[in-house]
């Protein structure tokens, strides 16, 4: 099975290109277990230096960045507060009451945006008949509210009610460098907030593998040794950290690009009968989109949609979701929105 020729199915589809696959050839290896490695050190110092952290680890995922976050800040019964649709409840295997025996408590909003009222309001009176209240989770940008963009200042906001009641701050930053391109806010004020955040490597950065978890040298210290607990050590990992350092180095600024296609991409299927745009406004590379008016369901919509050689995932029902990043020029959006035309008709 190959993969449709304009595949929107996700960033984490991205391929590398061949000037960071000769990067990952040239790479200078060697135990990233015992620091070394020289590549794997210099990508961790890179990070850490982007995020305003004291250190940082190499790890094999995001889904593993957050779980071994959660696994450092909270004891057995402990609560993380975070969006109802954010990553660690919707899409890591039950991590969280898995890994770190801790549970969730929800916060509804449209764009995964919260307020410091919605925080206040969650947290727990400080008794022994209730879960502690230990983790604030934010996801920058939000996956599905639509690739929104926190704002500053609501960062600030909902952390400074966290660090009142004694929590530990974390940020999912999966897409944090394109919030970053945006808005004009750098990492490192963004990182100044949290005790933890992370970066990946493998969605717009267009690496093959990885994250890079930050925050203070203690918590780094902790954090390898669940690295090493859940397997998560890697060897010469040089070869695939080297693919992050080429990204650092020359795909960040080029993220507007995929901000600029999406944008244009939901403009033209806009215009489409039986297509509703489900967000005011597209902020960077996701666009999402209602289906029902044409009588299908995604799934089916999805299907047909392969058959001219496109691909775009469908997030439920009638939701689905397009994604731009390296390798998806505007030409090909214009292909892939003709072809929802015809299948929609």
């Amino acid at each position: 099975m190959t993969a449709p020729r304009i595949d929107l199915y996700s960033d984490t589809h991205t391929l590398p290109t061949q000037a960071m696959r000769q990067a990952m050839a040239e790479a200078e290896v060697g135990d990233e277990q015992n620091f070394e490695d020289p590549t794997v050190n210099k990508l961790c110092a890179m990070v850490a230096e982007l995020l305003g952290q004291e250190a940082a680890v190499f790890l094999p995922s995001g889904t593993m960045c957050n779980q071994i976050a959660f696994r450092v800040h909270c004891q057995p019964g402990d609560e993380i507060i975070l969006d109802y649709f954010a990553h660690p409840i919707n899409a890591e295997s039950g991590g969280p009451s898995a890994l770190a025996q801790a549970q969730t408590r929800t916060l509804h909003t449209e764009h995964g945006i919260f307020t410091a009222d919605q925080v206040r309001g969650a947290l727990r009176r400080v008794n022994r008949n209730t879960p502690r209240s230990r983790v604030l989770s934010v996801e920058n940008t939000t996956n599905a509210g639509g690739g929104s963009v926190w704002p500053i200042e609501d960062i600030a906001a909902v952390t400074a009610v966290a660090k009142e009641n004694g929590m530990a701050t974390h940020m999912d930053g999966a897409r944090l460098l394109n919030a970053v391109v945006e808005s004009g806010t750098s990492a490192k004020e963004y990182g100044g907030y949290f005790d933890s955040l992370w970066i990946d490597l493998s969605k717009g950065l267009g690496c093959p593998v990885g994250g890079v978890l930050a925050g203070s040298a203690d918590f780094i210290d902790q954090a390898w040794r669940h690295k090493q607990l859940l397997g998560g050590a890697m060897r010469q990992a040089g070869i695939i950290a080297a693919a992050g350092v080429y990204a650092l180095e020359n795909n960040v600024e080029r993220l507007a690009e995929d901000h600029e296609n999406a944008r244009n991409f939901s403009r033209a299927i806009a215009q489409i009968p039986g297509i509703k745009l489900i967000f005011d406004r597209c902020e960077t590379n996701l666009v999402f989109f209602d289906v029902e008016e044409t009588g299908m369901d995604g799934a089916t919509v999805a299907e047909k949609l392969l058959a001219h050689d496109v691909r775009i995932g469908a997030m439920g029902p009638y939701r689905m979701r397009a994604v731009t990043y390296l390798g998806i020029d505007a030409g090909q959006l214009e292909e892939a929105a003709a072809a929802l035309r015809k299948v929609v008709a």
